[in-house]
C-alpha cells in the first residue's frame, strides 16, 4: 500500500479505507480533517444543506472500537439530500420538504452503512431533482471549487462539488436524465448512471420511476467501483431492482482492456461539439488506442425520438407525484420546476404509453445496431463548455428549453434506453474548468465500463489534480 499524502483528506477513497483498515490512520482522524475542511469551503461552495459533525465523529469512533468489517469501514461520505434515514429531515431541496422526517433509511445508504461507512450528512441539490444546472432557489446554488462562477451541473450539484472538493471520498446522486454524469464532468470526477434497476431505490425520493436510477460519485474510477459494488443488487423493497448478480466492480478496474472495441458514437453525439470537447474526444481516441482498444467510428440511430420521449415520461412521471402538491402548494415550487412539472398533468395516456414504446423500440434497435458492433460507445457528456451561474439562471423563461435542453441532449438517452454509461475526467479546457467523457454500455455490463475507464485513468492521471482552496 502507497504512503498517505501529507493532507490525507487528498487521498482517494481506496486509499484512505486501505489506510484506515491497516491502521495507518483512524476513522476519527480523517472524519476529522473533513469536517474541517468543509466547514472551511461551505461558504464558497454551499455543497452542504446539513453538516452533522457530531453524529460523524460518533459514528468514527465507534469505527475505530471495532476491526474493518467492510470495504469502507470508516469512510467519510454524505449524500445527496433525497436519500431517506429514518428520523433525519430529508428536504429533497425543497420548500415544500424543509422540515420532512423520513420514515424509512434508504437501501442505498443501509448497505454503505453495513460496509461501514461514516455518513456526515445532507448535500445540496437541485429542486425535487428537476435541474440539469445546480440552481436550488431554496437553499442557494452549489458552486463549482474550480470556479464558483461556474456551475456544478445538476442535479446533484452537492455531491459534485462535496467530492471534488475534497469535502468527502464519494457521494450519491442520483441520474433520470443526467443527474450524475453532468456533474462529474462539471467537477472532474468520475460518476456512473447505472442499468435501470441496478441498484435498489427503495428510500430515494422518486421523480420519474421509469427514468430514475442510484449512483455514486468519486474521485476515481476506482473509487466508484468500490461505491457501487457496495450498493448493487436486488432488494425486497423495491420490485424493480434487478435480480442480476453483482460482479467485483473494483477487480474489473484493473482488468486488461487489449483488445475491447469502443465504438466512437457518429451521428448525433459529435454534432455541433465545441473545439475543446471535440479535441478531448481525439485525445480520449488516441489514449484507447494506446491501451490496445480497437476504436472506430459506429452510426449512431437518430436519437431525437427516444429524447423526447424520455423528456415526456419525465414530465408525466414527475407530474403524477406531485400532483397533490401541485394542487395544494403550488406556490411553494420555484418557478421553473413548476413550469417544467405542470404540463405533466396534461400528457394524454396515448401519449405516454407511445413514448415508452418508443424507448422500448429504440433500445432493442441500439442494441441491434450498435453493440453487435462494440462493447462500449464513446461520447462527450456535454458538447458544449461548462456555463455559468448566471448564463443558465433562466428560471422559467423563454430560453428555459433550449438552455436545459443543450445540456441534457448527449446524456438522456442513456436514461431512456435505460443503458448504463460511466463519467471520466478527460482533461481541462481553455477556460481551465474540467472536460469529461462518457462511455455507454450493454445492460449490466457496468464492469467492462469500469475497465474501459480505469485503464483510461491511469494512461491519463487527470483525476490527480485537485481544485484549490477558497481564499
Amino acid at each position: 500500500m502507497s504512503a498517505l499524502p501529507a493532507d490525507p483528506t487528498q487521498a482517494t477513497l481506496v486509499e484512505i479505507a486501505d489506510a484506515i483498515a491497516a491502521k495507518k490512520i483512524s476513522s476519527v482522524e480523517i472524519a476529522t480533517a473533513c469536517i474541517a475542511r468543509a466547514k472551511a469551503w461551505q461558504p464558497a461552495l454551499n455543497a452542504f444543506i446539513s453538516l452533522d459533525a457530531e453524529s460523524a465523529l460518533a459514528a468514527a469512533r465507534a469505527a475505530d472500537a471495532k476491526p474493518a468489517s467492510g470495504k469502507l469501514h470508516g469512510v467519510p461520505l454524505a449524500h445527496k439530500d433525497m436519500y431517506y434515514r429514518a428520523g433525519r429531515i430529508a428536504t429533497c431541496g425543497s420548500k415544500i420538504r424543509r422540515d420532512w422526517k423520513a420514515p424509512v433509511t434508504a437501501t442505498a445508504l443501509a448497505r454503505l452503512d453495513a460496509a461501514g461507512a461514516v455518513d456526515l450528512g445532507t448535500l445540496n441539490m437541485a429542486e425535487f431533482a428537476f435541474g440539469p444546472t445546480g440552481h436550488n432557489y431554496h437553499f442557494g446554488h452549489a458552486r463549482n471549487p474550480w470556479n464558483t462562477a461556474y456551475i456544478t451541473g445538476g442535479s446533484s450539484s452537492g455531491s459534485g462539488a462535496s467530492v471534488a472538493a475534497r469535502l468527502v471520498f464519494g457521494a450519491l446522486g442520483s441520474d433520470t436524465g443526467g443527474s450524475i454524469r453532468m456533474p462529474a464532468l462539471c467537477n472532474g470526477l468520475a460518476g456512473i448512471k447505472p442499468t435501470w434497476g441496478r441498484v435498489s431505490r427503495h428510500g430515494a425520493m422518486t421523480l420519474s420511476w421509469t427514468m430514475d436510477t442510484v449512483g455514486p460519485l468519486a474521485r476515481t474510477v476506482a473509487d466508484c467501483a468500490r461505491l457501487f459494488g457496495a450498493i448493487a443488487g436486488p432488494d425486497p423493497d423495491d420490485a424493480t431492482a434487478a435480480n442480476e448478480p453483482v460482479p467485483d466492480y473494483e477487480a474489473a478496474c484493473a482488468r486488461p482492456v487489449k483488445g475491447l472495441r469502443i465504438g466512437l458514437a457518429a451521428g448525433y453525439f459529435d454534432e455541433d461539439l465545441h473545439p475543446d470537447v471535440a479535441r478531448m474526444l481525439d485525445d480520449a481516441v488516441a489514449t484507447f488506442t494506446r491501451l490496445g482498444v480497437a476504436v472506430a467510428r459506429v452510426k449512431i440511430p437518430d436519437l431525437e425520438a427516444v429524447n423526447a420521449a424520455g423528456s415526456l415520461v419525465t414530465i408525466a412521471e414527475g407530474a403524477s407525484a406531485h400532483r397533490p402538491w401541485l394542487e395544494t402548494r403550488l406556490d411553494d415550487y420555484s418557478p421553473q420546476v413548476r413550469a417544467r412539472l405542470l404540463p405533466g398533468l396534461t400528457v394524454p395516456a396515448v401519449a405516454y404509453l407511445d413514448a415508452q414504446r418508443i424507448r422500448a423500440a429504440m433500445l432493442s434497435r441500439f442494441l441491434a445496431e450498435v453493440f453487435d458492433k462494440c462493447d462500449a460507445v464513446l461520447a462527450p457528456v456535454f458538447a458544449v463548455q461548462i456555463p455559468t451561474i448566471a448564463a443558465t439562471d433562466v428560471t422559467d423563461s423563454d430560453a428555459m428549453p433550449a438552455t436545459l435542453g443543450k445540456l441534457t441532449r448527449l446524456s438522456r438517452p442513456f436514461n431512456a434506453m435505460g443503458l448504463p454509461a460511466l463519467s471520466v475526467p478527460a482533461g481541462f479546457d481553455s477556460q481551465g474548468l474540467p472536460l469529461g467523457l462518457q462511455l455507454g454500455g450493454r445492460p449490466f455490463d457496468e464492469a467492462t465500463l469500469f475497465a474501459l475507464g480505469g485503464a483510461f485513468e491511469r494512461e491519463t492521471q487527470f483525476h490527480r489534480t485537485a481544485p484549490k482552496a477558497p481564499a
